[in-house]
Protein backbone atom coordinates (compact mmCIF):
# COMPACT_ATOMS: atom_id res chain seq x y z
CA UNK A 1 0.00 0.00 0.00
CA UNK A 2 1.18 3.32 -0.75
CA UNK A 3 0.36 6.82 0.77
CA UNK A 4 0.46 10.21 -0.83
CA UNK A 5 -1.20 13.47 -0.48
CA UNK A 6 -3.44 14.87 -3.11
CA UNK A 7 -2.07 17.61 -4.49
CA UNK A 8 -5.07 18.67 -6.80
CA UNK A 9 -6.84 20.97 -4.62
CA UNK A 10 -6.19 22.73 -1.45
CA UNK A 11 -7.61 20.23 0.34
CA UNK A 12 -4.50 17.77 0.47
CA UNK A 13 -5.99 14.87 1.36
CA UNK A 14 -4.30 11.93 2.27
CA UNK A 15 -4.95 9.15 0.06
CA UNK A 16 -3.87 5.23 0.10
CA UNK A 17 -3.65 3.13 -2.84
CA UNK A 18 -3.12 -0.12 -3.18
CA UNK A 19 -2.67 -2.52 -6.29
CA UNK A 20 -5.32 -5.42 -6.98
CA UNK A 21 -5.41 -7.96 -9.52
CA UNK A 22 -3.96 -5.34 -11.84
CA UNK A 23 -6.58 -2.40 -10.47
CA UNK A 24 -5.77 0.12 -8.56
CA UNK A 25 -7.76 0.86 -5.29
CA UNK A 26 -8.04 4.47 -3.94
CA UNK A 27 -9.05 5.45 -0.01
CA UNK A 28 -8.98 9.10 1.49
CA UNK A 29 -9.86 10.87 -1.54
CA UNK A 30 -12.92 13.09 -1.22
CA UNK A 31 -13.10 13.89 -4.76
CA UNK A 32 -12.58 11.69 -8.26
CA UNK A 33 -10.15 14.05 -9.36
CA UNK A 34 -7.87 12.69 -5.99
CA UNK A 35 -8.79 8.99 -7.21
CA UNK A 36 -7.62 10.06 -10.75
CA UNK A 37 -4.71 11.85 -9.65
CA UNK A 38 -3.13 8.81 -7.09
CA UNK A 39 -3.72 6.69 -10.18
CA UNK A 40 -1.95 8.38 -12.53
CA UNK A 41 0.81 8.75 -9.73
CA UNK A 42 1.36 5.39 -9.68
CA UNK A 43 1.44 4.31 -13.40
CA UNK A 44 2.58 7.86 -15.21
CA UNK A 45 3.90 10.48 -13.13
CA UNK A 46 4.12 13.97 -14.82
CA UNK A 47 5.46 17.30 -13.43
CA UNK A 48 6.41 20.70 -14.70
CA UNK A 49 9.11 22.96 -14.41
CA UNK A 50 9.85 26.64 -14.17
CA UNK A 51 13.19 27.66 -13.79
CA UNK A 52 15.77 30.21 -16.08
CA UNK A 53 17.39 30.42 -18.68
CA UNK A 54 21.02 32.63 -19.04
CA UNK A 55 20.29 35.63 -21.15
CA UNK A 56 23.49 37.76 -23.23
CA UNK A 57 21.34 40.89 -20.97
CA UNK A 58 23.88 42.15 -18.34
CA UNK A 59 20.46 43.92 -17.09
CA UNK A 60 18.63 40.82 -16.95
CA UNK A 61 21.02 37.86 -17.13
CA UNK A 62 18.23 35.06 -16.84
CA UNK A 63 14.67 34.71 -17.67
CA UNK A 64 11.88 33.22 -16.54
CA UNK A 65 10.72 30.06 -17.87
CA UNK A 66 8.69 27.12 -17.84
CA UNK A 67 7.30 24.01 -19.98
CA UNK A 68 4.16 24.41 -21.66
CA UNK A 69 2.44 20.84 -20.72
CA UNK A 70 3.50 18.50 -18.07
CA UNK A 71 6.71 16.23 -18.07
CA UNK A 72 7.20 12.35 -17.55
CA UNK A 73 8.90 12.93 -14.13
CA UNK A 74 11.71 10.50 -15.51
CA UNK A 75 12.49 13.11 -18.23
CA UNK A 76 13.01 16.15 -15.62
CA UNK A 77 16.51 16.09 -15.51
CA UNK A 78 16.98 15.36 -19.59
CA UNK A 79 14.79 18.46 -19.99
CA UNK A 80 16.51 20.53 -17.61
CA UNK A 81 20.09 19.41 -19.72
CA UNK A 82 18.32 21.10 -22.18
CA UNK A 83 16.80 24.15 -20.57
CA UNK A 84 20.47 24.73 -19.39
CA UNK A 85 21.92 24.64 -22.88
CA UNK A 86 19.31 27.66 -23.75
CA UNK A 87 20.98 31.46 -23.99
CA UNK A 88 18.59 34.04 -25.12
CA UNK A 89 20.02 36.56 -27.46
CA UNK A 90 16.79 38.57 -28.45
CA UNK A 91 14.52 40.38 -26.34
CA UNK A 92 11.66 37.66 -25.98
CA UNK A 93 7.75 38.14 -24.65
CA UNK A 94 6.21 36.25 -22.63
CA UNK A 95 4.91 33.38 -23.52
CA UNK A 96 6.83 32.96 -26.76
CA UNK A 97 8.56 29.86 -27.24
CA UNK A 98 12.47 29.79 -26.28
CA UNK A 99 12.96 25.59 -27.30
CA UNK A 100 9.95 23.70 -29.35
CA UNK A 101 8.86 20.42 -28.17
CA UNK A 102 11.55 19.79 -26.33
CA UNK A 103 12.96 15.96 -26.57
CA UNK A 104 10.05 15.21 -28.90
CA UNK A 105 7.71 15.35 -25.42
CA UNK A 106 5.05 17.19 -26.70
CA UNK A 107 5.86 20.29 -24.53
CA UNK A 108 7.60 23.72 -25.32
CA UNK A 109 10.07 25.92 -22.95
CA UNK A 110 8.35 29.38 -23.12
CA UNK A 111 9.13 32.43 -21.58
CA UNK A 112 7.21 33.79 -18.78
CA UNK A 113 8.15 37.34 -18.32
CA UNK A 114 8.56 40.17 -21.03
CA UNK A 115 11.41 41.31 -18.76
CA UNK A 116 13.50 41.39 -22.05
CA UNK A 117 11.41 43.17 -24.29
CA UNK A 118 12.39 46.63 -22.96
CA UNK A 119 16.14 45.62 -22.72
CA UNK A 120 18.60 46.20 -25.77
CA UNK A 121 21.94 44.94 -26.19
Amino acid sequence: MNELVCIVCPKGCTMHIEQENGAYKVSGNTCKRGAQFAISEMTEPKRTICTTVRTVFSQAPVLPVRVSAEIPKDKIFDVMREINSIIVKNPVRRGDVLLKDVLNLGADIIATSDLLRQVEK
